[in-house]
């Protein structure tokens, strides 16, 4: 169990993806490009075999935790984590209900 003053230490922000590419000599690995509304930010994330086609998410917006230290991942850094529910062994990608601005927090 964690505290609620332990989940606020969170900030997740809505960003949207500017650009999805799988990063050579991954299997899994996508580097993402994601407008935060202030800025361009960097993430990766290892979702690449269940999106054959990394095009469809261009455009998409989605749930970010954007204040994790970064982490370095086949020279890459990656400067947050996206968000997914378990799909039955497949991540699910968050999206809100509605367009909303990206840097938006979501609380």
């Amino acid at each position: 169990m964690i505290t609620l003053d332990d989940f606020k230490k969170l900030e997740i922000r809505i960003g949207k993806v500017i650009s999805a590419e799988r990063v050579l000599d991954s299997d899994k690995l996508v580097k993402f490009i994601f407008d935060m509304g202030t800025e361009e930010r960097q993430i990766l994330a290892g979702i690449a075999e269940f999106f054959p086609d990394l095009s469809v998410l261009i455009g998409q917006e989605m749930p970010v935790i954007v204040n994790l230290e970064p982490r370095t991942m086949r020279g890459y850094i990656s400067y947050g984590m996206i968000l997914a529910a378990d799909g039955n062994g497949s991540p699910v990608l968050l999206h809100p209900a509605q367009e909303v601005l990206p840097g938006s927090i979501v609380r």
